[in-house]
């Protein structure tokens, strides 16, 4: 068994491999390390530039897409490591980036997950905005971050430079423990990409986990590599899967309020995306409950084996209030103001 596999899910990233994966190689070698290739089907030559270019680089192939959530359980099922490293293709990754990672999780082992700081690499300077400084979810299961609120990105002038639990961390680049990815299930490959992360860490919350982040290591993120922000595809997902994700893990006493809410909340973001003339966004957020309704059955069982996990529940970092409230009425469009309100 080796201590730490990295493990890039590529799906068409050739331009991003030929960016980005000499670094990798570079600052993450060593006799404990072996970096994967976990490829999605791509058609773009990757596959075969990887295995003409990196002999070392120990390459799985897929048959199809089989997206964010399901290629990761595929390609981890083959892997035999004591920590998983998921990494997208479009980080660049700096010095001695790995070691605070794989140290944290040596020295706490109730430490399911961490995340490093993850920053721009087209602004530096700035957070990005899949993971940031940590991530959060309020009581409707909107997903915010310490660096990134809704759309409003900020400044890294230190101000996130503490380690702390968080509620998640993100499949941008997060390490995993082996063991506790496999008593919790991996993804759930219904989620296809986007949120799978947050479903994942809500679950090792439950299973008396935790999940951290440590700005000793810091990555730098393309963002929208894969799916573009504003892609209605996006969109579509980010709405069902959230619906999902709350499904999946809310207590019974908040269940249908919290559903009954969010669905209100969703009629009201279609409305918005009506009014700026976005009809592709109205029909994703359409399809998505439609979709949700259509899956109801089969999530009505991953409920009842979530449930199984709570015999150590770890308490969990919930915002108990409407981020969207928070940024739009109040006027808190970064984590620091919404820790300053009471």
């Amino acid at each position: 068994m080796n201590k730490t596999a990295i493990v890039i899910l590529n799906w068409n990233g050739l331009k991003y491999l030929k960016m980005f994966l000499g670094t990798v190689i570079k600052f993450s070698s060593g006799p404990e390390t072996v970096i994967y290739i976990a490829d999605n089907s791509s058609t773009d030559g990757s596959p075969e530039w990887v295995a003409d270019n990196f002999k070392d680089i120990k390459l799985i192939r897929f048959d199809r897409n089989h997206g964010f959530a399901g290629g990761y359980n595929l390609a981890l099922n083959q892997i035999d490591a004591r920590y998983f490293v998921l990494l997208n293709s479009d980080i660049e990754v700096t010095e001695g980036w790995l070691h605070p990672l794989v140290s944290l999780m040596e020295t706490n082992p109730d430490v399911a997950s961490c995340q490093p700081k993850i920053k721009s690499y087209n602004r530096k300077d700035y957070f990005e905005h899949a993971g940031a400084a940590g991530g959060f979810i309020d009581r409707y299961g909107y997903p915010f971050c310490r660096g990134r609120i809704i759309n409003i990105v900020e400044k890294d002038t230190g101000q996130y430079d503490s380690a702390m639990d968080i509620f998640w961390s993100t499949g941008a680049c997060m390490i995993v423990r082996a063991d506790a990815w496999k008593k919790c299930g991996g993804f759930d490959s219904a989620f296809f990409a986007h949120m799978e992360e947050i479903d994942l860490c809500w679950r090792f919350s439950k299973a008396g986990y935790r999940v951290s982040y440590i700005p000793e290591s810091e990555i730098y993120h393309v963002g929208g590599g894969t799916l573009p922000y504003n892609s209605p595809f996006k969109v579509y997902l980010n709405f069902r899967n959230s619906l999902f994700l709350l499904y999946k893990n809310l207590p019974d006493k908040d269940l249908f309020r919290i559903l009954f809410l969010r669905r209100l909340l969703d009629g009201l973001a279609a409305l918005w995306f009506l009014v700026n003339g976005s009809l592709k966004s109205v029909g994703s957020v359409w399809q998505a409950h439609i979709d949700y309704y259509k899956s109801l059955e089969e999530l009505k069982e991953k409920r009842k084996v979530v449930k199984g996990l709570e015999k150590n529940h770890f308490p969990l970092h919930i915002m108990n209030k409407s981020i969207v409230f928070e940024f739009y009425a109040r006027g808190n469009k970064t984590y620091s103001s919404l820790k300053t309100e009471k």
